[in-house]
């Protein structure tokens, strides 16, 4: 390994080490090995009104000469709104770049999320729709921060599923639709685990275009009925400026 990378690396470890001190539950690790994490941003931890979800994967390259790739997950932020607070990240990172800022960003975004309790309230539909959300995300982190031996924790017949678990699932890649200047690109896989879905990801992100994209956005879920794991999915989603 370079010198630099075997800098990064270290740099991205004890950034790593510091958000999960400091913010605890909020903070959840989705995939190790390809460092993406995670965290729920509120207005208030006691009676939060505003919350957000915020995904990070952090590039080989990051903190040195490339910006996290990020994703903001909330059923509220939509057009000029989800514009201006990704505009507020993308200008942190320009006036700090070479320096780590997933804890700038998380405290911008809760600024912004207090802010805006203090001058509105959400409506009933916005209220629901994030309580559903909650739950949704809850499961979804819950399942994937769960141990690394995915078939002991999801209750899998070994003997009957082991190679299907092992093997690569078919990855089905949709047209490229370019709307300005942005591209956007699905891409669909048949899971039964979280092994699977990383696989699938490792898969994905040796295209140097999905990697290197602007916004990548997975998820996935599996639904497990009369004691047998049923097939989800993964998507993965990705826009190139």
């Amino acid at each position: 390994m370079a010198e630099g990378d075997a800098g990064s690396d270290q740099r991205q470890n004890e950034e790593i080490e510091a958000m999960a001190a400091i913010y605890g539950e909020e903070w959840c690790v989705i995939d190790d090995c390809a460092k993406i994490f995670c965290i729920r941003i509120s207005d208030d931890i006691d009676d939060p009104k505003w919350t957000l979800c915020l995904q990070v994967m952090l590039p080989n390259e990051y903190p040195g000469t490339a910006p996290p790739i990020y994703q903001l997950n909330a059923p509220w932020l939509q057009g000029q709104e989800r514009a201006d607070l990704s505009n507020s990240l993308e200008e942190i990172y320009i006036q700090n770049i070479g320096e780590s800022i997933l804890y700038l960003w998380v405290e911008k975004i809760r600024d912004v999320l207090i802010q805006k309790s203090q001058m509105t309230e959400p409506g009933p539909d916005v209220k629901k729709k994030t309580e559903e959300e909650d739950i949704e995300c809850e499961d979804d982190l819950i399942l994937a921060c769960q141990p690394e031996n995915p078939v002991k924790a999801l209750d899998f017949d070994v003997s009957e599923n082991r190679t299907e678990i092992e093997e690569l699932p078919p990855i089905d890649h949709g047209i490229p639709i370019t709307d300005r200047r942005s591209t956007f690109q699905a891409h669909l896989a048949p899971v039964v685990c979280p092994k699977q879905v990383k696989m699938v990801l490792a898969k994905l992100y040796e295209n140097k275009k999905i990697a290197s994209a602007t916004h990548n956005i997975y998820a996935y879920r599996t639904v497990r009925m009369t004691g047998k794991q049923q097939l989800g999915g993964v998507f993965s989603t990705s826009w190139r400026f």
